[in-house]
């Protein structure tokens, strides 16, 4: 069974979903959590069974627990059972995103690298576009190689908050200043 919980934060409405044992899905704003609510509320198994239930339960309160500390600056890694579903490639990427230590960006063409092709940042892009977990997998670390800021699923603006909170938006602006040199 899949359950999902709404919540209020300083970034907007937040949704975390999530099976009995594992974090599978983190969603942002407003709109997008209304879809889903919409989604859950209109989807009947073939038992009319709900494929989803929109239930707070002890795993999901403790994701938003983290993540609220995580907001407030009073934690910089998780201790969460994720579960993302996606390709094996995705996954890798993922994998490379987690390994971003809190208050550091990376270059999409340096995880490429990571994973094992340096040409494929698009790639790296997409993967982090499908990314269905993002701030508990930090997709929003990920910059483009100029240091510039590139798409993310929250829009650019809450990537910036997210940098700014890590303190990593000064760090971007270093490696924008030597790579200008």
């Amino acid at each position: 069974m899949n359950y999902i919980f709404f919540y209020e934060t300083c970034l907007g409405r937040i949704g975390i979903g999530a099976t009995e044992l594992e974090v599978t899905n983190l969603y942002l704003g407003t709109q997008e959590c209304r879809e889903v609510e919409e989604r859950i509320s209109g989807c009947q198994g073939t038992a009319g069974e709900t494929m989803a239930e929109i239930r707070e339960t002890c795993l999901i309160k403790e994701a938003f627990r983290q993540l609220n500390e995580y907001l407030e600056g009073e934690r910089r890694t998780f201790q969460l059972p994720l579960n993302p579903a996606g390709t094996a490639y995705q996954r890798k990427v993922w994998d490379m995103l987690l390994r971003i230590p809190y208050g550091k960006t990376s270059s999409y063409k340096e995880i490429a690298e990571a994973v094992g092709n340096a040409k494929a940042a698009r790639a790296v892009g997409m993967a982090n576009n499908r990314n269905p977990i993002p701030i508990f997998i930090p997709c929003h670390r990920v910059i483009g190689s100029d240091g510039s800021m590139k798409g993310y699923y929250g829009g650019i603006d809450m990537k910036r908050r997210l940098l700014e909170i890590e303190g990593a938006v000064k760090e971007q602006e270093i490696r924008i200043k030597q790579k200008n040199r």
